[in-house]
């Protein structure tokens, strides 16, 4: 058996990578972007051990997701003296159930 290699002229450019850190928001929406395929591989996968790696890997994003969430919240909060400046409905419903 004969085996061909063929080999491409290399090029001298440079990439720049972005090292910078992933926000908290791209990080969620990332997470969505995951699950979503997840539930799309899981729908259309027909052998049993292919059905129970997307169960488990639904299961995992779900818990991230989760994470992420929570926090959000707390990074959302209103800290210790701050009203809910950001939503007027919300702070009617605190003062008549709160």
């Amino acid at each position: 058996m004969k085996t061909y290699f063929s080999q491409r002229a290399g090029t001298n450019q440079l990439t720049e990578e972005d090292y910078s850190p992933i926000t908290l928001k791209d990080s969620i929406e990332k997470t969505r972007q995951a699950l979503d395929i997840a539930y799309a591989g899981f729908d259309n996968a027909l052998e049993t051990d292919l059905i129970d790696s997307y169960i488990y890997q639904i299961n995992s994003l779900q818990k991230r997701y989760k994470h992420l969430s929570d926090l959000a919240a707390a990074e959302n909060a209103p800290q210790d003296g701050e009203s809910y400046k950001h939503s007027s409905i919300r702070a009617l419903v605190s003062h008549v159930f709160g």
